[in-house]
């Protein structure tokens, strides 16, 4: 009787994975091939679970727009390489400077150090040798 209850309520909360509070960094970029100019932000994760991510984005987005968000993951791989949850998906929900997106697609990816982008921008800077 609960159950239906539940479902009768338009207010009930109807997700059925849970969500864990996990405040990141995030970035966006709307996949629009119409836009002449990729529409992109950043922002902070509000809760993830493993069906969708809302976060606050600062600016709205269109319900049903094909977005990749990117997170910079809590955790690190083998103790000491930092990681980025990549995700591909539709905004489901936008209201009040946040989005809601539906996770289609997910991969975790290697991300950069600062102290590896600067040792890599000191090697673009130097001088070729001579031979």
């Amino acid at each position: 009787m609960a159950d239906r209850e539940a479902r009768l309520d338009p207010a009930a909360d109807r997700r059925t994975r849970k969500r864990f509070p996990i405040k990141e960094e995030v970035s966006y970029r709307i996949l629009d091939h119409r836009l002449t100019t990729p529409q992109s932000g950043v922002g902070k994760t509000v809760d993830i679970s493993s069906g969708g991510i809302l976060f606050a984005s600062g600016e709205p987005i269109h319900s049903g727009k094909r977005v990749q968000v990117a997170v910079n993951w809590p955790a690190m791989l083998d103790g000491g390489c930092p990681l980025q949850f990549v995700a591909f998906g539709r905004i489901v929900r936008s209201e009040e400077g946040r989005a809601a997106m539906h996770i289609e697609q997910y991969e975790f990816r290697t991300r950069r150090t600062k102290a590896v982008s600067e040792a890599l921008d000191q090697l673009q800077e130097a001088p070729l040798p001579y031979y």
